[in-house]
């Protein structure tokens, strides 16, 4: 018998006095799970919080986004090997694929994370959100380019597109490392 859990959510915005994302979250948490309906109604199942919690780490949700074959991204400029004063402008190129801003799902799109002196991430690793932090920069508004203030050296840079919730691809799509020089 198939039972209906958009029911047993009605109670938690009320209780929890959370967004309708919360709301969602547990109704993505329960419906693998009808049989446990009403046990979790009753109070003897997952609380609501334990219910976002295993959403949140469900490995399910995790790097799904399909990619149409042939998506690529790149650097239109600078040039490998480039010799550059700072700050540096970036452009990002993007082929088989279109930029939607971070939060938007669309199918086909992403948006441009640029990896700055970074190691591409790898493993479990794609499965996350990309990092947030100097080394990892994110462009969720959609920006096809930027202005780096790099210190003098030498700067690796590669690009990698993240879903609309900072998550790489099924298949990632990330461009070749560039090596700049920074005078």
């Amino acid at each position: 018998m198939k039972k209906d859990v958009s029911s047993l959510l009605e109670p938690f915005p009320v209780r929890l006095n959370q967004p309708d994302r919360i709301r969602k979250a547990l109704f993505e948490c329960v419906r693998p799970f009808p049989d446990r309906i009403d046990s979790i109604r009753s109070g003897n199942g997952l609380s609501g919080v334990a219910a976002v919690v295993l959403w949140l780490i469900s490995p399910v949700q995790a790097g799904e986004t399909p990619v149409p074959d042939g998506a690529k991204v790149y650097f239109i400029s600078p040039a490998d090997g480039a010799k550059l004063k700072s700050p540096v402008q970036v452009v990002f190129g993007m082929r088989g694929m279109g930029v939607a801003p971070a939060g938007v799902e669309k199918e086909n799109t992403g948006h441009h994370h640029l990896l700055v002196d970074a190691p591409l991430p790898a493993g479990e690793t794609l499965n996350e959100a990309i990092a947030k932090d100097p080394q990892h920069l994110h462009f969720g508004g959609g920006q096809t380019e930027a202005m780096l203030e790099l210190a003098p050296g030498r700067h690796t840079l590669q690009l990698l597109l993240g879903d609309h919730n900072h998550i790489p691809h099924k298949t990632p799509v990330y461009s070749a490392p560039i090596t700049i020089t920074v005078e």
